[in-house]
């Protein structure tokens, strides 16, 4: 079973596989717990957008994304739905959408559009140690504001929950640095994994959890393993099957939320 780490690029996947399933695990409680799991196929849209332009301009393939989704970011915590026939959601779901499809209009060969958009939803497993230590130093950071203010931004998703969050105003600090945070950690994650393993990793290890128990710090902890476990098993699997790891994940976090419903 762990025949695997005898390969040193399994070994870079499977720490890339912990550092970004722990950070996003996390990020998730909070993106459940506000109903807006739409929020990472947004900004991974809106990053795909900026790799875009970038390609377009013919500069800028680092800068660009990064600003696009910061922007992005800072965008959806502006967003406040007063009238209760709307969610949050449905706000940013336009967004992914135009972005979406802005992002398509930038490529001027339907085939480049094509092999553009493959690349983004999924990603190889071929990692440097200086990729894994960029996104490694990002996540720390991420991470020790969070649990620095680990009341602050729970009680604030606890108001999404409770539908009192028309009563935090136009603009709150703690929101507007969560969504920077969501922002900071897709776009260094989607550049390692893809737009749909973040998102797996994002949305299915905090949903398996709130389904096990109520209490805030078990349903952390509890997603942060079952974020481990699926990028570990999902690793293995494609090391002895030969099938591409990014799907393998996302198979292993199915079918851990699956076991969990039974």
């Amino acid at each position: 079973m762990f025949e695997m780490f005898h390969l040193s690029f399994m070994v870079q996947a499977f720490v890339a596989a912990v550092i970004t399933g722990v950070l996003l695990s996390y990020l998730g409680v909070h993106v459940v717990g506000r109903g807006i799991v739409f929020v990472d196929l947004a900004l991974g849209q809106i990053s795909s957008l900026g790799v875009a332009f970038a390609a377009f301009i013919g500069s800028g393939a680092t800068s660009i994304p990064l600003v696009f989704t910061l922007g992005g970011a800072l965008l959806m915590s502006f967003i406040n739905i007063r009238d209760k026939r709307l969610k949050q959601e449905a706000i940013i779901g336009i967004l992914y959408a135009f972005t979406s499809h802005s992002r398509c209009s930038l490529y001027q060969k339907p085939l480049m559009a094509i092999r553009h958009t493959g690349s983004t939803l999924w990603k190889y497993i071929i990692l440097s140690w200086s990729q894994i230590t960029s996104v490694g130093i990002v996540a720390g950071g991420i991470l020790l504001v969070q649990f620095a203010f680990f009341k602050k931004f729970f009680s604030l998703t606890e108001s999404f929950e409770n539908g009192v969050n028309h009563l935090i105003g136009i603009f709150n600090i703690w929101n507007f640095l969560f969504y920077i945070s969501i922002g900071l950690a897709i776009v260094f994650a989607v550049k390692i994994n893809g737009v749909i393993p973040v998102f797996s990793y994002l949305i299915i290890p905090s949903v398996s959890a709130i389904m096990l128990t109520k209490n805030k710090t078990g349903v952390l902890i509890i997603a942060m393993l079952i974020s481990i476990l699926g990028g570990f098993f999902g690793l293995n699997f494609s090391f002895h099957y030969d099938f591409p790891a990014a799907h393998l994940l996302l198979w292993c976090l199915v079918v851990f939320f699956c076991w969990l419903c039974v």
